[in-house]
């Protein structure tokens, strides 16, 4: 069985997975409708979200270091 630290780890882990996982499904449509608009924009956003998606792995680690 699982300690409670791990299981909620787990469930965060899940969580922000399944969360990047809808926007990545989404990704396309989000590209298309701002690269209509600015293909730079586009460009911007699509690196907006590869940062944001290691970084909430990061501030998750950071605070978990500091519960410790």
């Amino acid at each position: 069985m699982q300690d409670p630290k791990t299981r909620s780890a787990v469930i965060a882990a899940l969580a922000i997975l399944l969360g990047f996982g809808i926007l990545w499904i989404l990704m396309p449509r989000i590209m298309l409708a701002l690269g209509a608009e600015s293909p730079a924009l586009a460009g911007v956003f699509a690196v907006l979200f590869v940062l944001a998606f290691f970084g909430v792995f990061w501030l998750r680690a950071r605070q978990q270091r500091r519960k410790d």
